[in-house]
């Protein structure tokens, strides 16, 4: 049948699909594989009573492995000897504090309790670091039998579900079939009737059916996202599955992980306060020394312009290992926020006049850290530091804002836990900070209160989703009060919302879980499992949901959620693998712009499908009218296989490619329920086709009246008058909702070179005489092109027109924009 155009448009189709499932099919097979680079390639082993470096795939139950500071865990390990080991477990558990690890057997009451990993403190894990200490683990599992590999079997259980788009397409499909069929029916019946041949009439059904099927719909979808995804990678976000930045456009509720994502995973010293309630305010956030210590009254702390203060920091920064190296940390966290505090108060030099002599390690009995030092004079010095109340327990004074010892009776150590308790209300980890000349007589200086502060815009961009429909839930794995208080800062918590637990979470059936979830907006002491359910009960909900996060506990979320969102930085490479999008910046605000695309490519889509449909089935209905009524043949065949080129081609692609709207963020998510084909859009497209059809056929019957035939001249006026409503209708579908003027002409580039390409080629057609021979077309007369543009610019007056009181109408009914915008 020589339909060149639809063959190649399917080969193309087909090569893309089967592309993507290839694509898809190799990055599943990868997943597993990344667990290779959460291992070290070597590690220090004792074996057979010998030590040597070994590769650590070779690694097996028994090993003994040596652990030193800097070293990541190549294998879950039991802890046979501890020395201080603290172990960084944030990319497994989300939460930022290195745990304190220890050989003392865990009491099976303890586990269980919602948060299993965290309350193993005799087990070193997989791909977590030690970031302080020393000690040895016996290998007790290893690669996919270690907690890491169960994480990522729970994700490859899991079924990336299919996206909105995917979906529409499919129910698009299968009505233009039934569409097609009743067709088919109807022209069947009709010849029937009439007496005409079956065969022929069976021929001209199928044909009609096949030409109002939008076989170019495949290449414009996979050319939109692919623009999209373009737009993006320039926005900072890489999206690894094409459809799923349309999926964004859809999503109702994003689940956020704390560590990483909404914070900068870098602890930062927010407050000081003295043992009487002085407070200071530190500015600045990370590990950068950019800010300062500001006291209530508004004066800087600089060295020891401030003593009271200034001793605070001094004992921080003395009894501290870690250090930062161009805005890097080496050490642990919460010793890593003293040393940019100090040096925001000019005092970093401090930790040179002493010389240590002995260091007290911090134990989970204690919960204090301590050392011995000589100062200048060589006398003995003591500086402690952890948790409050443990180290008020070692001091009998603490010092007063006169720069006296007091004594610390029972209503001043009253008074300073109400304090910090005070702190701690605001999300902030109070360290208590003391000093002496020996352990027993040692004198309280005062705390200070430290968090992962939320990232930079991450609240703005919070307030933005959320005034456009989507809800935001924040799930980490910290304690309530800091999950409460981030949770508040950022926006998401509301003093109607609720907070759940991961235990609580556990201790809920399905069904008991759905039925409170959408009022909870904050999850803390959440495992892997427990956001699963959540992403599980708010899917069964209808929900459409997006979760984002960084660390290896987040990848069965990811794959499970309607759209995993990875952070780029601090992110897995499991996480990465298991997602659909990776945020370059780890900024959380770049979810607003994936938004917008995401509602845009729907947008251009639908505007596409509006183009298409109408020229479709104004073009069908022009032949079938013909069919029926026993007219000649309005067009010839070479006239309707360039009617569907333009229709398909570069005029109806440059839709696809509309740049996003300003407004189109304010949006509410569609409905994923809703067919693509709505009532409305049904209606748009049916106008627009009669008054194409009419236009046309009246032409055509005002050209034939005059000799009773059809001529060369006839065919030529129909054949132009039916391109030229496809250029004036393709004008008015590049928006659904703005007029021509609101969005301007020449806003998309590609659009009005392809439809100034088409017109040129029109043009071609009808006074070249080598296509005149091809088309069977004369010449026309600048009056005839002039008749003609007048004519078929009332389909773009119709279209603007109705926007117009649509406008209107909504605006005098002051109602919010709508969810589909069509």
């Amino acid at each position: 049948m020589k339909q060149y155009d639809d063959a190649i448009s399917i080969t193309v189709a087909v090569v893309i699909v089967v592309t993507v499932g290839f694509v898809q099919e190799y990055r599943s097979e990868k997943t597993l594989e990344q667990l290779t680079k959460l291992v070290p390639p070597t590690c220090h082993v004792l074996r057979d009573g010998k030590e040597s470096m070994m590769l650590a795939r070779e690694l097996v139950p028994g090993d003994i492995v040596m652990l030193n500071t800097g070293d990541r865990i190549p294998s879950d390990l039991r802890i046979a000897e501890s020395f201080s080991l603290q172990i960084d477990e944030s990319s497994l558990t989300g939460e930022t504090e290195p745990k304190h690890k220890e050989t003392r057997a865990v009491p099976q009451a303890s586990i269980g309790t919602g948060a299993d990993v965290e309350h193993l403190t005799c087990i070193a894990f997989m791909g977590t670091l030690v970031c302080a200490g020393r000690g040895r683990g016996i290998v007790i599992s290893t690669a996919a039998n270690s907690q890491f590999g169960e994480v990522v079997k729970m994700m490859m259980g899991e079924e990336s579900p299919k996206t909105p788009l995917q979906k529409s397409m499919d129910d698009l499909g299968k009505q233009l079939s039934i569409y097609s069929f009743a067709v088919i029916a109807v022209i069947f019946l009709i010849g029937m009737f009439q007496g005409r041949n079956v065969v022929d009439m069976f021929t001209i059904g199928v044909s009609l059916a096949v030409a109002a099927i939008p076989e170019g719909l495949p290449i414009v979808v996979a050319v939109t996202l692919a623009i999209g995804v373009m737009r993006m990678a320039k926005r900072r976000a890489v999206v690894k599955k094409m459809p799923a930045v349309e999926t964004l456009g859809c999503v109702t509720v994003i689940c956020s992980d704390k560590t990483g994502t909404l914070t900068k995973n870098e602890m930062t010293a927010q407050s000081i306060a003295t043992p009487e309630g002085k407070l200071a305010e530190i500015t600045g956030i990370g590990y950068s020394a950019d800010g300062g210590v500001v006291q209530y009254q508004g004066e800087l702390v600089q060295q020891w312009s401030h003593p009271e203060f200034a001793r605070i920091i001094e004992a921080g920064i003395v009894c501290n290992n870690a250090t930062i190296e161009v805005d890097k940390l080496i050490g642990q966290p919460t010793e890593g926020a003293i040393v940019v505090l100090a040096k925001k108060a000019q005092l970093e030099g401090v930790r040179g006049q002493y010389k240590r002599l002995r260091e007290m390690p911090f134990t989970s009995d204690t919960k204090w850290m301590g050392v011995q030092c000589a100062d200048a004079q060589g006398q003995n010095v003591y500086f402690i530091k952890g948790a409050l109340d443990r180290v008020l327990d070692q001091c009998g004074t603490y010092y007063s804002a006169d720069n006296q010892r007091k004594q610390c009776d029972q209503y001043s150590r009253q008074h300073i836990l109400e304090i910090g308790k005070e702190l701690g209300q605001k999300g902030l980890r109070v360290l208590g900070l003391a000093r002496g000349e020996s352990m027993q007589s040692l004198m309280f200086l005062g705390m200070i209160g430290m968090m992962d502060p939320p990232r930079p815009g991450a609240a703005d961009a919070i307030s933005i989703v959320k005034a456009s429909g989507v809800d935001v839930k924040l799930i980490t794995g910290d304690a309530m009060e800091t999950a409460q208080s981030i949770g508040a800062s950022l926006g998401i918590l509301s003093s109607t919302d609720s907070c759940l637990s991961g235990q609580q979470v556990d201790q809920m059936s399905d069904q008991d879980l759905e039925l409170v979830i959408r009022q909870v907006t904050v999850f803390y002491r959440a495992s892997p499992r427990h956001k699963l359910k959540i992403v599980k009960a708010l899917q069964a909900l209808g929900e459409v949901v997006a979760m984002t996060g960084d660390g290896v506990n987040d990848a069965v979320a990811l794959k499970k959620a309607d759209i995993g969102v990875a952070m780029g930085v601090c992110g897995t490479d499991v996480c990465k693998e298991a997602a659909d999008m990776i945020l370059c910046d780890d900024d959380f605000s770049t979810m607003t712009a994936a938004i917008e695309e995401g509602k845009a490519i729907y947008h251009n889509i639908t505007n596409f499908v509006r183009f298409q449909l109408s020229t479709s089935v104004a073009a069908l209905s022009l032949i079938a009218a013909s069919t029926m009524f026993k007219f000649d043949n309005p067009l010839n065949a070479m006239q309707i296989l360039w009617i569907n080129i333009i229709m398909d081609g570069p005029p109806a692609q440059s839709l696809g490619v509309e740049p996003v709207d300003d407004d189109i963020i304010r949006q509410r998510p569609r409905n994923t329920k809703q067919p693509m084909l709505t009532g409305k859009l049904i209606m748009d497209i049916l106008a627009s086709a009669a008054i194409i059809v009419v236009g046309t056929l009246s032409v055509f019957y005002k050209e034939m009246s005059a000799d009773n035939k059809v001529t060369p001249r006839d065919t030529t006026m129909t054949f132009t008058c039916f391109v030229l409503f496809d250029m004036w209708n393709a004008l008015s579908c590049r928006s659904s909702r703005k007029m021509i003027w609101q969005i301007g002409l020449r806003r998309n580039r590609m659009f009005s070179l392809a439809v100034s390409a088409s017109l040129i080629c029109q043009l071609l057609v009808i006074y070249w005489s080598p296509l005149q021979h091809i088309f069977q077309t004369e010449a026309l007369s600048l009056f005839d092109l002039i008749f003609l543009t007048t004519i078929t610019s009332s389909v773009f007056i119709f279209n603007e027109t109705r926007k117009y009181f649509r406008l209107r109408s909504k605006s005098l009914n002051h109602d919010p924009l709508s969810v589909s915008g069509i």
